[in-house]
C-alpha cells in the first residue's frame, strides 16, 4: 500500500473542501491517486462539504421519532442557514433518519466527541494505562494502545461517528456530509434527547404473602423458623433385685 504523504492529503482537501480524514480515507482507498481520490469524495458527497461548514446554521428543524410499540421517543434538533431549506423534503428525510438512528444507538449521549467533558476523558485514559495489557511494552506502544482505546470509547458514545444504520459504509458524519453538499447549505446537529420507557425508576419487588395479606385485612407476619422436636430422655431400665435364698 502507496504511504500516503500530508502534502497529498493537504491538495485533496483544498480541491474539494472535504475533512481532512476523509481525503485521507480517499487516498487509501484508491493508493495515492488523486484523481481517483476526487471522484472517490464526489460520489460519496464529500466533495465541498467542508467548506460550508464554518457557515451559520440558525434555522432548522426540531424531529422526533417514537418507536414500535412506544417505548423509545427521541427528539433531535437539526439546524441549515435557511427556512428554504428547512422546508425542503431532503432535509426533512435526514432529520427523520438521525431520529431513528439515535433511536438505535442506546450507548450514544453525544453529538461529536469535542461535547464530552475533559475530566470524563482523563478517566477513560488513567483506566486504559492501568490496563494489564500494558504491562513490559515500551512507553511509546503503550502511548499508542491507550490512545487507541481512548479514541474507539469516545467514538462509541458519538452520534456522528456511528455507522449510519441504512448503509453501514458510512457513517453518520458522512451521510450529513452528502446532504450538505445535495443542499448548499451547512447542516448541524445541534441536540438531542433519548427516551426510554421506565428507565430511572425504581420498581418495586412485589411480595404475593404481602399482598394477599393486604387483600384479607390481615398483616403478614413472618413465619417463625421451625424448632425441633424436643428428645424424650429415654428411662433407664431397672433390674428387678431378687433375694437369694437358701435352701
Amino acid at each position: 500500500m502507496a504511504e500516503i504523504s500530508a502534502k497529498v492529503v493537504k491538495e485533496l482537501r483544498e480541491k474539494t473542501g472535504a475533512g481532512m480524514m476523509d481525503c485521507k480515507k480517499a487516498l487509501t482507498e484508491v493508493e495515492g491517486d488523486l484523481e481517483k481520490a476526487i471522484d472517490y469524495l464526489r460520489k460519496k458527497g464529500l466533495a465541498s462539504a467542508g467548506k460550508k461548514s464554518g457557515r451559520v446554521t440558525a434555522e432548522g428543524l426540531v424531529g422526533s421519532y417514537i418507536h414500535f410499540g412506544g417505548q423509545i421517543g427521541v427528539l433531535v434538533e437539526v439546524n441549515c442557514e435557511t427556512d428554504f431549506v428547512a422546508r425542503n423534503e431532503e432535509f426533512k428525510g435526514l432529520v427523520q433518519d438521525l431520529a431513528k438512528q439515535i433511536a438505535a444507538c442506546p450507548n450514544v449521549v453525544y453529538v461529536s466527541v469535542g461535547e464530552i467533558p475533559q475530566d470524563f476523558v482523563e478517566r477513560e485514559r488513567a483506566i486504559a494505562l492501568g490496563s494489564d495489557t500494558l504491562k513490559g511494552k515500551p512507553d511509546n506502544v503503550k502511548e499508542k494502545i491507550v490512545q487507541g482505546k481512548v479514541d474507539k470509547t469516545l467514538r462509541e458514545l458519538c452520534l456522528l461517528d456511528q455507522p449510519y444504520i441504512k448503509d453501514q459504509s458510512i457513517t453518520v458524519e458522512e451521510l450529513i456530509k452528502q446532504v450538505i453538499t445535495k443542499l448548499g447549505e451547512n447542516i448541524q446537529v445541534r441536540r438531542f434527547s433519548r427516551f426510554v420507557l421506565g428507565e430511572g425508576i425504581d420498581k418495586p419487588i412485589s411480595n404475593l404473602a404481602e399482598e394477599v395479606a393486604a387483600q384479607t385485612g390481615q398483616a403478614a407476619e413472618p413465619s417463625a423458623p421451625s424448632e425441633p422436636a424436643p428428645v424424650e430422655e429415654k428411662s433407664k431400665s431397672k433390674g428387678k433385685s431378687g433375694k437369694s435364698g437358701k435352701k
